[in-house]
């Protein structure tokens, strides 16, 4: 017992610090329900404050209002003086906390947006910073599905609050899907100095640069030219025309092909990196059914599953800190070879994610009475595509 509230003190001291926004009972309880989900594997309240009852020896009903509370608006809660914690004044805080434990000789980030839906009740808008496979995330907003309006204010809010996080001499990508894609997203993106490298479709047009005529993008790529970069101007509307460099690769074994537009010259940008924005895709299945459950959640109120979420960003943060020091150490022989098209420099693909591994190895060091905390984030190379690219005929 003694080795469990000693864990947890360190845990609570580190979110205090990590989080100076909060209040400290706020921190308390946010470390106290992060602590019991990880520890439980999911974030059922009932499930956790019953095994937070037995390591604290405490009862089981007052921890699981102590944790309820946490996601309820301030008038709802016992007590005066209660606020409403306003989750947008802890992006920033959480991407500082994950630098703060990056590789010192990395910087750059890769960074995904993208959208989850949790059955026909929410809509979640997600950035995400992506690790080795999976993905943590760092800002959100989470809508009522039948809402109506523009998801660009959101977008572009999320963006505001996590920019000033980062040092403005690290490199920042940020990867989108063609759903996504949006001239004033990649707009957005090189007002605040990061790197947009979003997905098109291959409907429109294109010019190549020093070109007078519009070429089909469904023309660039082929099975005879598989792969294409070059400075563009994308689209043949007026409003809707903009200037970058296009990537292009072919695959016969997809429908379609990566057509990606980025603000990097061709030499400094390969296409292989889009294979990144996948990991936002494991990252959701972390949240819920592959981890933390959250497809179980019974709540109906977006104010409060955005709370919800900062408990399980929380949780993930520390579970891949773990997890990826663990994989880090793994021998070539627990991967299994990667396709030609990859550097030889990447081990391969991975047998248990490195979400399991965190999971596995902060519940062995629990049983065997050893140091659970890594406070690191382990750097791993970028991927690398060997596809030589061709010119246009």
């Amino acid at each position: 017992m003694r080795h469990h509230q000693q864990e947890l003190s360190e845990w609570m001291e580190i979110v205090s610090r990590k989080l100076p926004h909060l209040y400290s009972a706020e921190a308390k309880v946010l470390a106290l329900y992060s602590f019991g989900a990880v520890l439980s594997q999911c974030c059922g309240i009932s499930k956790i404050s019953g095994l937070l009852s037995m390591l604290l020896e405490q009862s089981p009903n007052t921890l699981r209002q102590r944790l309820r509370e946490f996601t309820y608006e301030g008038r709802d809660k016992r007590g005066e003086k209660r606020r409403s914690l306003a989750v947008e004044h802890s992006f920033g805080d959480l991407l500082k906390w994950i630098l703060s434990w990056w590789a010192s000789s990395e910087q750059r980030l890769a960074l995904v947006l993208d959208a989850t839906s949790f059955r026909n009740i929410f809509t979640v808008l997600s950035i995400s910073v992506v690790y080795r496979g999976c993905a943590i995330p760092v800002a959100w907003k989470v809508l009522k599905s039948e809402q109506k309006g523009e998801w660009r204010p959101h977008w572009e809010g999320l963006i505001d609050h996590l920019s000033s996080a980062v040092p403005a001499d690290w490199f920042v990508l940020v990867l989108a899907d063609r759903g996504l894609y949006a001239k004033w997203l990649y707009q957005k993106c090189l007002q605040v100095e990061w790197h947009p490298f979003l997905r098109i479709n291959q409907q429109g047009q294109f010019r190549p640069q020093r070109n007078r005529c519009f070429r089909l993008l469904s023309s660039l790529v082929h099975a005879q030219r598989p792969d294409w970069s070059g400075r563009v101007t994308c689209f043949k509307t007026k409003d809707s025309q903009l200037d970058c460099t296009l990537l292009a690769h072919y695959d016969p074994t997809y429908d379609d092909p990566w057509l990606v537009v980025t603000d990097l010259a061709p030499k400094h940008a390969d296409i292989a990196w889009y294979g990144m924005r996948s990991w936002i895709e494991a990252g959701f299945k972390d949240l819920k059914r592959g981890g933390w459950g959250w497809h179980h959640t019974k709540m109906q109120d977006p104010a409060r599953a955005e709370r919800l979420w900062l408990v399980l960003t929380v949780a993930t943060l520390w579970t891949l800190s773990v997890g990826g020091s663990v994989a880090s150490q793994l021998p070539a022989s627990s991967f299994t070879p990667l396709p030609d098209t990859w550097s030889p420099s990447q081990k391969g693909y991975r047998r248990l994610s490195c979400f399991t591994l965190g999971q596995l190895a902060i519940l062995a060091a629990f049983i065997r009475h050893v140091p659970v905390f890594v406070c690191e984030f382990v750097y791993e190379q970028w991927p690398r595509s060997s596809w030589k690219f061709q010119p246009l005929s």
